[in-house]
């Protein structure tokens, strides 16, 4: 068949669409600095640069999602990767002066949704590219390469700031106009369910997932004890449980909430939940800690990831084969396990600053191999529990509650990171005779854009200090960073028991939707008015 002597190009013209956006979840936040210095960005403005952007794809997923099964998944594919790569342009254009701040927010909250909408095509095409007892394998070279790309992101910004921080934003379209050849090349399928599009649901849903997870992003910089914090949580959570109700009561919903009484795919879900809580984070947690506490520069975080990221690859590869062999239920037992292990004694060794790299990478290597043997497995095994005719809504369902949980995540570990750093540097700052006061003004400069160095803490320390306090500091971050280690541990057994109780044993067969409409004539969609 077309499909099966195409996989392999698919799969490849599916790696390098979604390789933009994985690399520009960390190739911006590293290069914000010299963005901020060049364009006179206001604090507000640097933060929304990033959260902006993951806000937007929090909200557009479950939208993108449908939209690749009615629309058609090549050709939604295609759209994102144009939206994606003009407004990449347009972020790189940003023009210096008062309209300066604007323009660049904007772009990237465009840049995001075209990400949303990119992302649950690439996926539904890459899974329907194999055949079920091939996905396996499949799916871990996509999940294993699209990963550790997270990590080239630190040090590809590292080199491409030092010509201009706009090349940041340019390095996607060479990339973008490669991933188009492979798409031409392969021709992937071009699957269409037509009906109409539940636009009220998207509102809807696009209303409660923006508002909850500005909440969470923004609680960083109001306050938890904040009322705009808690009452931008409150109302998103409500606005989503309205759209529970309201979508189970749609012919054509946006998304079928009642796929979740299913007790496997709810299961997959949770895993997947407490899974993004501490893996998506820990891109930023770990590169902070390199940074703070081992004193590493920002361009070399990203070889400190791809530590963790030798054991993601691998881990993802041995996934793979297990869910072809026997089913996703043990590969993500077993990686709950090693993941739990490994980030417990990582959490252990973070401490011991003088080893540094040395001393942890054994158990950066175990936590990653978890986490690789469990990703690839449990959302494949999801996806794979959707009608062939829907696998752009279920991946807009699985990816819709990972961004869901890395920004409750980040929010949450985030809070606790600041208030352990916090702590310990008061104690360890009152050791040396240093006031609360001062003390409070270090913790802040070390988590502040920029502030973990020696040079940066000067300014609170006075004459021959400056290096004991700097060293007692970089020690008072790392046992921050181990107490937040220790959470993602046990986030880990929290997964094992999902996958023990939840989740279903043994291979999977396709699920054929024998109902689904005939391909509808050539024109738009049409709307539902109810």
């Amino acid at each position: 068949m077309p499909e099966k002597k195409s996989g392999a190009l698919v799969l490849v013209a599916m790696i390098f669409a979604v390789s933009m956006t994985f690399i520009d979840q960390t190739i911006v936040s590293i290069s914000i600095p010299e963005i901020q210095k060049h364009l006179g960005l206001s604090e507000t403005g640097v933060q929304w640069i990033v959260s902006g952007y993951l806000l937007a794809m929090a909200a557009v997923f479950a939208l993108g999602g449908k939209l690749a099964d009615v629309v058609g998944r090549r050709t939604m594919l295609i759209v994102g990767i144009m939206i994606f790569t003009v407004c990449s342009a347009l972020c790189g254009a940003t023009p210096e002066g008062s309209m300066a701040e604007e323009w660049i927010i904007v772009f990237r909250l465009i840049q995001g949704a075209g990400a949303a909408i990119m992302f649950p095509a690439a996926l539904a095409i890459t899974i329907s590219a194999f055949p079920i007892e091939k996905r396996g394998r499949a799916l871990a070279i996509f999940f294993g390469i699209t990963g550790a790309l997270t990590s080239v992101g630190p040090i590809a910004g590292g080199y491409l700031v030092e010509w201009t921080w706009r090349s940041i934003f340019w390095i996607n379209i060479p990339i973008a106009i490669i991933s188009l050849i492979l798409i031409y090349l392969s021709k992937p399928e071009n699957k269409k369910t037509p009906q109409p599009l539940d636009i009220k649901g998207a509102v809807i849903i696009a209303l409660g997932m923006g508002l909850s997870v500005l909440g969470f992003q923004q609680s960083a910089t109001w306050g938890w004890d904040n009322p705009l914090t808690w009452a931008c949580v409150v109302a998103g959570i409500i606005i989503l449980v309205l759209f529970w109700a309201f979508e189970n009561r749609q012919k054509y919903p946006l998304m079928r909430v009642s796929i979740f009484k299913e007790r496997a795919f709810l299961a997959d879900n949770v895993v997947l939940f407490f899974l993004s809580i501490a893996f998506v984070p820990l891109f930023f947690f770990a590169s902070m800690y390199s940074q703070i506490a081992l004193g590493w520069e920002a361009s070399d975080a990203g070889i400190f990831l791809l530590v963790f990221f030798g054991g993601f690859v691998v881990g993802a590869q041995w996934g793979g084969k297990i869910l072809d062999s026997k089913g996703a239920k043990p590969a993500t037992a077993i990686g709950a396990v090693l993941a739990a292990v490994g980030f417990f004694l990582w959490a252990g060794q973070v401490t011991d600053i003088d080893a540094g790299l040395g001393g942890q990478w054994i158990y950066m290597v175990l936590a990653g191999a978890g986490v690789g043997l469990m990703l690839g497995p449990v959302s494949t095994d999801a996806i794979n529990r959707a009608p062939n005719t829907s696998y752009g809504e279920a991946t807009g369902i699985t990816q819709t509650v990972r961004n869901y949980a890395a920004a409750f995540g980040l929010a949450v570990l985030g809070s606790i990171l600041t208030t352990r750093t916090q702590t310990n540097v008061e104690d360890k700052l009152g050791d040396l005779g240093l006031s609360t006061a001062k003390s409070d003004e270090i913790a802040h400069a070390m988590t502040s854009s920029g502030g973990g160095s020696q040079e940066a803490l000067s300014s609170h320390a006075s004459g021959g200090e400056v290096e004991k306090v700097f060293h007692a500091a970089q020690e008072a971050f790392a046992a921050s960073t181990s107490t937040v280690f220790y959470i993602m541990g046990a986030l880990m057994v929290v997964c094992y028991f999902a996958a023990h109780f939840g989740m279903v044993g043994g291979k999977m067969k396709e699920i054929i939707d024998d109902d689904a409409p005939a391909p509808a004539e050539p024109g738009p969609a049409p709307t539902e008015s109810s």
